[in-house]
């Protein structure tokens, strides 16, 4: 009898953590050797995650004003390649728990913004590898310049398509990375939500002492 309290309890995400996994193996680097080992260390943690058959804990569900956007992101994302990802978050939608993970919002990002942890130290698979989760911004949303101390970061954009500090622009399939303490700023499309999975990879005790905090403007 399956534990209940043990990732292979849950199949559903089971299924999440190893279509997480392919992506990390799948996409292109485009070259980069700091890409490509990022996504090697991701896969690596992922891994030991699966293979330590890692404690589940739910929060209760939560949802925030921009998860009415969440249908239309999951029905754009249903047409790329990575389809079966899209399917494999739609059986286990109903268990997240989306927030906004700042004391302070900015006025109006409340509407635009929210994530939904599904990987790290807070859980729901609980473990001090690797942060994963999801991230969702409403059409023409502005997630304000902030940065990660001592994490590597990346995002796959599932649907949509946003551009990081007006420097390209990202549709589906694409990754974008962020190293340690890089400044970030996203701006969403102006018609189309915007769904991507993000990956946290850093020291155990970065991973579990993350201050979320969005960057003033000087001056």
């Amino acid at each position: 009898m399956s534990d209940p309290s043990k990732l292979s309890g849950h199949p559903d995400w089971v299924y999440v953590l190893r279509d997480s996994y392919d992506f990390y193996r799948r996409l292109s680097a485009g070259g980069s050797g700091k890409i490509r080992t990022h996504q090697r260390s991701v896969r690596e943690r992922i891994n030991r995650v699966l293979k330590a058959d890692a404690e589940v804990r739910f929060p209760e569900p939560a949802l925030k004003p921009v998860t009415s956007h969440l249908n239309r992101a999951l029905d754009n994302g249903r047409m790329e390649r990575h389809a079966p990802f899209i399917r494999s978050l739609e059986a286990i939608r109903s268990t997240l728990t989306w927030q906004y993970g700042y004391e302070k919002v900015p006025r109006g990002l409340e509407r635009k913004f929210a994530y939904a942890e599904l990987v790290g130290p807070s859980g729901p698979v609980i473990t001090d590898e690797v942060i994963l989760g999801l991230v969702l911004f409403a059409p023409g949303c502005t997630y304000p310049a902030h940065a990660h101390r001592g994490i590597t970061e990346s995002y796959i954009c599932l649907s949509g398509a946003v551009s990081e500090n007006d420097q390209g622009v990202y549709g589906p399939g694409s990754l974008i990375f962020n190293p340690p303490e890089t400044l970030h700023r996203i701006t969403v499309a102006d018609f189309h939500p915007a769904l991507l999975l993000y990956a946290w990879e850093g020291s155990k005790e970065d991973l579990a002492d993350q201050k979320m905090v969005f960057t003033r403007k000087s001056g």
